[in-house]
């Protein structure tokens, strides 16, 4: 490199006087006017200004050699102006990057050279500035031109692994050609010059098993069927080589610890086929009795194993589980074990993989049977109680000395000893409870408080009685006595009610649910009974239903409720309270009759509101009251003269078909008023013609025969006039309107208001105002109006056909 510079350099001085290479002029450039003239023409001719002359001196890059181990300082390049005459008059400076430190300039001849060895991995190039000036005046001959050292790239450094060494896994029984991993190695040489930074891959350790890319440091699996059992951890070893491999290349190498991951293919396996456990007869039920255990070659989720039982005929007295730690089965008890009905249990147990890796279903089923056989030990055993634990309840300020419960402990071995009973004295250091030591009676030792101790919690000691000298066995029971409170208030009603019923209520409807309250406790379990106060005893309208629950129900049992009749019921309720002591209480309650709507929903419960219409303003109301009273006067008048027409017909008719009908102008006494009428013709019962018919009514044959009439000597007359009026009651032939029906006889002392038959049962028929009831709500008061009338009307026809047949 230095050589070469040197002969261009001196090429330079004998083809070319303006320029000098390597520099080379860059069109363009000149001189700026401001600038002086050469320094030849200052020393000849005086201080004078620049002529404008054409750039003679522009830098191109210097190459520097890195690394440089000579003794010398190396030789960079020349810088060189046209003015530059050989005379000495022109100095050359030198500054930017490691200008004087790094790099240095002969200011005479123009000749860099380097003080020292660069490193192009530290610093690959460096820019400088010259400039040639009149080495008298100081003053610049040119501009100041830039030019670059580039430090030349030679290869002294070797590929570098920096993440390494590397760590991957792999699963095991992969196929050939698996991907593992990438390694990447880096050069700090020059990429762009040579092969210095070209890289190549290769394995100096680890085959057969893996292989890798030379070119992109890819690493794979090279052999198939890798079995982590057999071997689970490779260690390759990786070498990177620049000068793409060649001899004379820097080499770096890394370490990739190559860990086989396991998969599920290995079934589990028992180390026997049969396991022998001996259990003691005592052992408690969901205790572990014996441990077995399947071993499996494979590892974590792979090696997790599941037992079970196989149906048998011991596999109902026990239960397998599997610990989750260590994979053994744990056999548990299910049932109580008893030497002295059966001394041992035989069963199967199978044990196979959770997780199953359906690539090897061909390598066989993945599970292991096993036979498990239990011997039953008899043991000794203390007494055991019926019961985990007992509660009794007692009232407060019992009678010392009651029994308020027992306990029973038996001994289950076969000797069957008996079993003496006691309190334990720390449970019970007051003394409060005393128990039969044999038949195992608690009964109370002093009067017990509720307000001092509410419970009281015992323990009772069972003790088995050997005849041989074995040690004493015993078990203890937990006994919670509960102090009940006596039942001192009697129950009520828990609310005031305001209770109402629908004018259209049907039989059976519930219009209330009632609960109750008591003071006594506990409030929680508190039972009451609901009932009427005469039991067996029916009422007209309502009664009471309990249901069981603390609650009770107000129930109908008719229909027609009316405000206008009756508008507010009291019912008495009998409560009882469920106490040891029943006490017990009544209330009333107050049942309001309300109009309601078609679903049951209340309009309205006030009895005057049934002649108001609703939603009528009170102008209207008033003018319909007015339009009410001068209807009821028309009505008045026109009876009045009605009744007046009818007495002057009467009066004056010369022809009556029916009997002879005398009016007087004032009212008769009754039958009192002898001076009236002539009553003999009604006692005599000669007078009584035979076979007389109705003058208005054309008689038939056969109708209606007339019985024998009574002797004037016969005692039942009244029996005789009962006849008579069936007789009259029962008449088709009758007219239309009432006539008068006179009898032979009457009577003496007779209790018959009247005999006459206009009145009877057989009357005109009332109209039915059922139909109103389906018009509609707007339509109930109307319709309740009428139908009472209709009531009314019905009880008075009842009451005269009953006074007719008197």
């Amino acid at each position: 490199m230095l050589r070469r510079n040197c002969l261009l350099l001196f090429l330079c001085f004998l083809f070319e006087q303006s320029s000098c290479a390597p520099f080379q002029s860059r069109p363009g450039q000149e001189w700026p006017h401001s600038q002086t003239g050469p320094p030849a023409a200052g020393r000849n001719g005086g201080s004078r200004g620049f002529q404008r002359v054409k750039r003679g001196w522009v830098w191109n890059q210097f190459f520097v050699l890195e690394e440089y181990m000579g003794s010398d300082p190396q030789y960079v390049g020349k810088l060189h102006t046209d003015l530059d005459k050989g005379d000495s008059a022109v100095k050359y400076t030198l500054s930017g990057d490691g200008a004087g430190t790094i790099f240095t300039i002969d200011q005479i001849t123009g000749d860099i050279h380097a003080l020292r060895s660069l490193d192009r991995e530290v610093k690959p190039y460096y820019t400088l500035r010259a400039q040639a000036v009149d080495i008298e005046t100081n003053r610049p001959l040119e501009p100041e031109s830039e030019f670059v050292i580039k430090v030349q790239d030679i290869n002294d450094n070797e590929p570098k692994f920096l993440e390494g060494p590397y760590t991957a896994s792999v699963p095991e029984m992969s196929p050939v050609g698996t991907y593992v991993m990438k390694v990447t190695a880096t050069d700090a040489d020059d990429p762009t010059y040579g092969n210095s930074a070209r890289v190549v891959y290769s394995i100096l350790h680890g085959q057969p098993y893996f292989s890798v890319d030379p070119k992109t440091g890819v690493i794979r699996t090279a052999l198939p069927n890798m079995d982590r059992e057999m071997k689970e951890l490779y260690q390759v070893l990786i070498q990177a080589k620049d000068m793409g491999g060649q001899l004379g290349g820097l080499a770096g190498t890394t370490t990739i610890n190559i860990t086989l991951s396991d998969v599920n293919d290995n079934p589990p396996r028992f180390s026997k086929s049969i396991f022998h456990l001996r259990v003691p007869e005592s052992s408690a039920v969901g205790s572990a009795v014996g441990r077995i255990k399947a071993h499996d070659l494979d590892i974590g989720k792979n090696a997790e194993v599941e037992y079970n039982i196989v149906p048998g005929d011991g596999g109902a007295m026990f239960d397998i589980t599997t610990n989750e730690h260590n994979q053994e089965g744990i056999i548990m008890l299910k049932k109580p074990l008893d030497y002295e009905t059966k001394k041992a249990y035989t069963f199967k147990v199978e044990a196979s993989n959770a997780h199953l890796d359906p690539r090897f279903h061909n390598f066989g089923p993945f599970k292991d049977t096993a036979t498990v056989k239990i011997n039953v030990l008899d043991v000794d055993e203390p007494p055991v109680f019926s019961k985990p634990s007992y509660a009794m309840d007692v009232y407060e300020d019992t009678p010392q000395g009651t029994i308020i419960g027992a306990v029973t402990a038996q001994d289950l071995d076969a000797g069957n000893s008996p079993v003496r009973y006691s309190i334990d004295w720390k449970s019970d250091l007051d003394s409060f409870f005393d128990i039969d030591p044999v038949r195992g009676t608690i009964s109370t030792n002093e009067l017990l408080d509720r307000e001092s101790i509410a419970q009281h919690n015992i323990s009772v000691v069972a003790t088995k009685v050997s005849k041989y000298d074995n040690p004493v066995l015993t078990s203890k029971v937990a006994v919670t006595v509960h102090v009940l409170d006596i039942n001192e208030f009697p129950p009520e009603l828990a609310m005031p009610y305001e209770t109402y019923v629908c004018e259209s209520a049907k039989v059976g409807q519930v219009i209330q649910v009632i609960s109750a309250r008591d003071q006594d406790l506990p409030q929680a379990g508190q039972k009451f009974s609901f009932k009427s106060p005469q039991e067996g005893v029916k009422t007209k309208n309502f009664t009471i239903r309990d249901f069981g629950n603390n609650t009770a129900g107000v129930m109908t049992l008719r229909v027609g409720f009316k405000r206008r009749s009756q508008e507010i019921y009291h019912l008495p309720v009998v409560i009882e309270d469920g106490g040891l002591q029943t006490l017990s209480s009544t209330g009333t309650l107050t049942i309001r009759v309300c109009g309601c709507d078609t679903d049951g929903s209340l309009l309205t419960c006030s009895a005057e509101a049934i002649f108001l219409p609703v939603g009528l303003s009170t102008g209207a109301l008033i003018a319909i009251l007015v339009c009410i009273v001068i209807l009821l006067v028309i009505v008045v008048l026109y009876v009045g003269v009605r009744r007046q027409k009818k007495k002057e017909t009467l009066m004056t008719s010369k022809e009556d078909i029916r009997d002879n009908v005398i009016h007087y102008d004032d009212e008769g006494g009754g039958e009192e008023d002898t001076h009236a009428f002539d009553m003999g013709t009604l006692r005599n019962p000669k007078v009584i013609k035979e076979n007389m018919f109705r003058r208005d009514v054309k008689p038939e044959l056969g109708l209606c025969p007339r019985r024998p009439v009574a002797s004037q000597n016969s005692a039942d007359i009244s029996n005789f006039i009962s006849l008579r009026l069936q007789e009259h009651e029962g008449d088709t032939s009758a007219p239309p309107y009432d006539s008068l029906a006179t009898y032979a006889y009457e009577g003496e002392g007779s209790v018959a208001e009247s005999l006459s038959s206009i009145e009877s049962v057989k009357g005109e028929t009332e109209e039915d105002y059922d139909y109103l009831n389906e018009w509609g709500p707007r339509f109930k008061t109307l319709a309740g109006i009428f139908g009472e009338r209709s009531e009314s009307q019905s009880d008075v026809t009842s009451s005269i056909t009953t006074e007719n047949k008197h």
